[in-house]
């Protein structure tokens, strides 16, 4: 966020991601913009801040998403683990925490040529 901001603006992306919920009516009213401005005349203006945050957040909520994945393992038969892996897999992907991709290479004949030492 290198532009500069206005109070209201600012406020409102501390509350987007707080009290509003991701709710940006919730957020432009507790930010106090005026009941007759458009949320659309608030939105557009800070759509990168918005952007970077929302990042930001996903990244802030992988700790969440691994902790819920252990828990799992704590208490494997309890209602809603199947969901609970399942999103937190998704949240631990987009925040860039993806398993490490294995290769197998399968040759007919496993010899390798190496260069002659000098």
């Amino acid at each position: 966020m290198t532009k500069e901001l206005t109070d209201k603006q600012e406020k409102f992306l501390s509350v987007l991601f707080d009290e509003a919920g991701g709710d940006f009516v919730l957020a432009k009213k507790l930010a106090g913009y005026s009941e007759n401005t458009a949320t659309r005349e608030v939105v557009e203006p800070l759509e990168e801040e918005i952007s970077e945050l929302t990042k930001k957040y996903v990244k802030n909520s992988a700790t969440r998403a691994a902790i819920e994945m252990v828990n799992v393992l704590k208490d494997p038969t309890a209602l809603g683990n199947r969901e609970k892996i399942a999103a937190a897999k998704d949240l631990l992907d987009r925040a860039g925490y993806k398993p490490t991709d294995k290769i197998e290479v399968n040759a007919p004949n496993p010899l390798f040529i190496l260069p002659a030492k000098e």
